[in-house]
C-alpha cells in the first residue's frame, strides 16, 4: 500500500468511526437536514441472502424521487434501486411493476422450453415492457387505470436490478444507479454507469442523431446526466433503456453487495463503502459472540444508515438509497 493509499484508507477509518459513534443502531429511522428516511430489515432463506438492510434519505432535495423494490421472483431474491429524474412517478411505478413483469418473462421463457434462462433477453424484454408502460404504449398500469398515461414522456428513472440466486448473482443496470459486490474484501463492481461522456455511449447517442453536450456535466442534448433510463421518452432515440447485464458466480468468497443510486456513489467510493460496511459487519459478529447472541442480524440496516450519513457528510446533494445484502 502506497502513501497515498494509506492516507485515504485512514480518513476513511476516521469518518466511519466518527459516524459510527453518533448512530443508535436501534433507531428505526435516521433524518439530516430535514430529509425523511425509510429504513427497512429482513431476513430470507439462508441459501439466498443471510439478511439484507435499506434506508432511504431525502436528503438535502425537496422530493424524494428515489424508490427501492425487495421481491422474491422465482428462486431468486430481488433487490432493486431505481433513481428518479424530473418527478417520482417513474421510479414509483418501477418499484410496483419492474419485479411482477421479470417474474411474468421468466415465466414465459420457462413455459416455452427454451431451458436455462438467458438473462439478457429477459431483462431486456422486462426493461422494455416497463418503458412501454410508463410511455403509455401498452395501456395504463394495472395498479392505477385513472393515472395520466403520458406521465413517461418527461419523467425518467435509472434501474439497477439485482438477482441472488443460489450460484449466481444477475445484474441488469439501465442508467447511473450502481451495484457492487464485496469479494474476499475487494470491491467490484458489477455494473457500470451510463455516463454520455463514456466513449461507446456516446458513439451511440451520435449515430442516433443526437448530441452529447457538457452543460453543468455531460449530458444528453444538455438535458439528461445519463444516457440511458426508463421513461424520458422525449429524448429517445438517443436515450435507451435496455440495460447491461452482468452475470456473476456465487461462492463463499462472495461477502455482500452494496446497491445504490448516486446520491452515494457521487462522494463515496467503491472501496470506500464496502470498508464501512465490512466494518460494521465485523462489529456486528463481534458482538453476537460476546454476547451469545444469534439469529437475524440488524448489521445491513445499520450499515447502509451509516452509509447514507457518510455521503451526508460528504456533501451529497442528491436523494441517497442504499440496499446491504449480506451473502455470506
Amino acid at each position: 500500500m502506497n502513501k497515498r493509499q494509506r492516507s485515504i484508507t485512514d480518513r476513511t477509518s476516521r469518518e466511519a468511526a466518527a459516524i459510527s459513534s453518533s448512530h443508535h443502531p436501534s433507531s428505526s429511522h435516521y433524518s439530516s437536514d430535514g430529509g425523511s428516511t425509510e429504513k427497512e430489515e429482513g431476513m430470507f432463506t439462508r441459501s439466498l441472502c443471510l439478511s439484507y438492510g435499506s434506508i432511504s434519505v431525502m436528503g438535502r432535495r425537496r422530493n424524494m424521487k428515489d424508490a427501492v423494490s425487495l421481491a422474491k421472483v422465482d428462486s431468486y431474491q430481488f433487490f432493486a434501486v431505481y433513481d428518479g429524474h424530473g418527478g417520482s412517478s417513474v421510479s414509483n411505478a418501477c418499484r410496483d411493476r419492474l419485479h411482477h413483469l421479470l417474474e411474468q418473462e421468466v415465466e414465459q421463457w420457462k413455459l416455452g422450453g427454451k431451458g436455462a434462462v438467458d438473462w439478457e433477453k429477459v431483462m431486456a424484454a422486462c426493461f422494455t415492457k416497463m418503458d412501454e408502460e410508463v410511455g403509455g404504449e401498452s395501456g395504463s398500469t394495472p395498479a392505477d387505470d385513472d393515472m395520466n398515461t403520458n406521465w413517461g414522456n418527461t419523467v425518467g428513472s435509472s434501474a439497477v436490478v439485482v438477482m441472488v440466486g443460489q450460484n449466481e448473482v444477475v445484474v441488469a443496470n439501465s442508467g447511473n444507479s450502481r451495484a457492487v459486490l464485496c469479494r474476499d474484501g475487494v470491491a467490484t463492481p458489477l455494473s457500470r454507469d451510463h455516463k454520455p461522456d463514456l466513449p461507446d455511449e456516446r458513439k451511440r447517442v451520435e449515430a442516433a442523431g443526437g448530441r452529447v453536450v457538457n452543460w453543468n456535466g455531460y449530458r444528453v442534448l444538455g438535458v439528461l446526466a445519463t444516457s440511458r433510463s426508463i421513461g424520458d421518452h422525449y429524448l429517445k432515440p438517443y436515450v435507451i433503456s435496455e440495460p447491461e447485464v452482468t452475470i456473476s458466480e456465487r461462492t463463499e468468497c462472495c461477502d455482500f453487495l452494496v446497491i445504490a443510486s448516486d446520491g452515494l456513489w457521487d462522494v463515496v467510493t467503491n472501496e470506500c463503502a464496502c470498508q464501512v460496511v465490512r466494518r460494521c459487519l465485523d462489529a456486528q459478529t463481534k458482538r453476537q459472540l460476546s454476547e451469545g447472541m444469534s439469529g437475524s442480524s440488524s448489521a445491513p440496516a445499520n450499515a447502509a444508515a451509516l452509509l447514507a450519513q457518510l455521503a451526508l457528510a460528504r456533501g451529497s446533494k442528491d436523494n441517497i438509497t442504499i440496499i446491504v445484502a449480506e451473502l455470506g
